[in-house]
Formats: C-alpha cells, sequence, structure tokens
C-alpha cells in the first residue's frame, strides 16, 4: 500500500515538473517537444519536418528506457499535412530500430499522400524503418547512414503451430510488396537480402551501407539535409505549377 502511495506520488510530481518545462517554451519548442515534428518557412514554401526516431510505439506500450516514436502522435500530423493548404510538403527524417505493423501503418500513409514527400535517413533505418524510407515520393540515405533488412521474427511467448508460420509468411509478403512497390529493388533481390545468413551473427539478414542502399535500388539517392530541402523545394515547384497549368472552370452562362 505504501509502495502504491510512493508511485502516484512520484508520478504526480513529474507531471507538475514537466507542465512547469512547458510554460516556459515556446510553441515551436513544445511542438519539437510533443510531437517530434517543426513546421518551417522560407521565402518559397512551407515544409513541415517529422522525425521518426528509435523504436515506434503501437500497440503495446515500449519499456520506459527505450526512445520511441508514438504512431498516435504521427498519425495525425500525416493527415493534417495532407489536407492543410498552407504546408507544401513533407520531409521525413528516420533513425528508427523498428515496429512492424505501427511503422508499416504509417508508410502506407505516407505513400498515399498527393503532396511532395521526401525520406531521410540518418544512422539508421533499420527493420520496418525501410519501408518507412521507400515511402516517400523521393528517398535520401546519408553516405554514413545504414539499413537493416531482416525477416518478420517475433520474441516471447508464441504458439508453436503451423499457422503461426503461415502469419508470418504473410506478414512478411506484406512487407516485402510495399518495399519493391515504392523501390527499385526486386522481389526476389529483397528476400535474398533478408534471408542472408553469412553476415549478421547472432541474427538472419544484411546491412546495407549508404551507397549500398542506393546501388541495389532501395533508395534513390545518396545525400545529406540541403540534398533533401532542395528535392522538396523542385518538387514542391514543380506540383504548384502543375496547379496554375490546370484549366479553371468557368460559370456556365444562361
Amino acid at each position: 500500500m505504501k509502495s502504491t502511495k510512493k508511485r502516484s506520488s512520484f508520478s504526480m510530481q513529474e507531471t507538475d515538473e514537466a507542465e512547469e518545462e512547458n510554460e516556459g517554451l515556446s510553441d515551436r519548442q513544445k511542438q519539437i517537444r510533443e510531437g517530434g515534428a517543426v513546421v518551417t518557412k522560407n521565402r518559397k514554401h512551407t515544409i513541415q519536418c517529422l522525425t521518426v526516431i528509435g523504436q515506434i510505439e503501437g500497440h503495446y506500450v515500449a519499456p520506459s528506457q527505450n526512445k520511441t516514436t508514438k504512431y498516435e502522435h504521427v498519425i495525425p500530423q500525416i493527415v493534417s499535412v495532407e489536407e492543410d493548404p498552407n504546408i507544401d510538403g513533407l520531409l521525413m527524417i528516420l533513425n528508427t530500430v523498428g515496429g512492424v505493423e505501427a511503422g508499416l501503418a504509417i508508410a502506407e500513409l505516407v505513400a498515399g499522400m498527393r503532396k511532395p514527400t521526401v525520406s531521410l535517413v540518418l544512422g539508421g533505418g533499420h527493420s520496418i524503418g525501410v519501408p518507412l524510407a521507400v515511402a516517400a515520393k523521393h528517398s535520401f540515405i546519408a553516405p554514413s547512414a545504414s539499413m537493416t533488412i531482416h525477416p518478420v521474427r517475433m520474441s516471447g511467448l508464441m504458439l508453436g503451430v503451423p499457422q503461426t508460420l503461415e502469419y508470418f509468411q504473410r506478414m512478411q509478403d506484406r512487407i516485402t510488396n510495399f518495399v519493391t512497390a515504392n523501390s527499385g529493388i526486386s522481389y526476389e533481390r529483397f528476400m535474398q537480402l533478408a534471408m542472408n545468413t553469412q553476415e549478421l551473427v547472432m541474427d538472419v539478414g544484411t546491412v546495407l551501407d549508404g551507397d549500398e542502399a542506393v546501388a541495389e535500388g532501395l533508395i534513390d539517392t545518396l545525400g545529406s539535409l540541403h540534398d533533401a530541402m532542395d528535392c522538396l523545394d523542385k518538387m514542391i515547384a514543380t506540383e504548384k505549377n502543375k496547379q496554375r497549368a490546370k484549366p479553371r472552370k468557368g460559370k456556365k452562362s444562361l
């Protein structure tokens, strides 16, 4: 009973401290701290920058020591970018270790956007970070970054029956089909990299450095932040020119 009271008092104290810290922050600082995103403006365009860092937290809460990105925070931001007429495009910066179904949900949303989208892999785009990277209309990877391709797996208790293995295979097919549909790598080559047993000591799969990811057709371009921003600016300008070129519907005369 005493331990329960102590935990509740500590949590209340932490909440009060967080609220006090938030009071001294600007709106932009609060946006970065709470959602990992910020809206930037220059002379030409307005861009939303979205970060996906650490493990993507979906149906289950990750341990408190893990750095996570919560998909219930990311999904509304993507919808907002798509529907807000004042935002011209999305820059998605990735340094993630995975999170299968939550990450795939985010990737599907990004792939379905009409507005210009660019992704940039920094550090690592591992596991479900691969579909997230290729979901954008143009993808970049930093020269020092890497991507790990491996098959779907699960830790913990599970039923050792054929249906479980079939479920894993179907999930793997969903991921592989998404990646190959949104990049230049073939289904066969992606599965060959994922099932490689000669590279990782304690796992199955392949680690690709930045230039290797581009050579495999997984990522479009090797580059850094200014390359990604320049590309997004050009895509936005092209899209705006298309909109201006569309004939406007006039009122019918009686």
